[in-house]
């Protein structure tokens, strides 16, 4: 079965780390996407480089930023191939941004 494992953070938290610290989560998130289960990922880059889409009418509407304000945004994924849902929850559990004030949701995939 495979999953999306959402990684949601802040943004200010990534700043508050040490350069160390920092040098230490990159170096576990590129870990985890070299693991055999690991399908993808991606680092979804700065939050104001986003752009909302909608369709009113008949007519695409884009607003700069995301749609809503909120305290966490979405800053990356990982789709993963795992046996069971705690096998996916094992692995979001090592994600950096779980234990640096951030959250993972872990999310079955549903193939088409």
């Amino acid at each position: 079965m495979q999953y999306a494992l959402l990684i949601y953070g802040s943004g200010d938290g990534w700043e508050q780390l040490s350069e160390e610290e920092q040098q230490a989560a990159m170096k576990d998130y590129m870990a985890l996407g070299e693991r055999p289960e690991t399908r993808s990922g991606a680092d979804l880059g700065e939050l104001s480089s986003a752009t909302t889409v909608r369709v009113k009418d008949g007519e695409t509407l884009t607003t700069d930023g995301p749609f809503a304000e909120t305290k966490e945004y979405l800053g990356g994924f990982y789709l993963i191939e795992c046996e069971s849902l705690d096998e996916a929850i094992e692995f979001a559990s090592k994600i950096p941004a779980a234990r640096q004030g951030g959250s993972v949701e872990v999310r079955p995939v549903v193939e088409h």
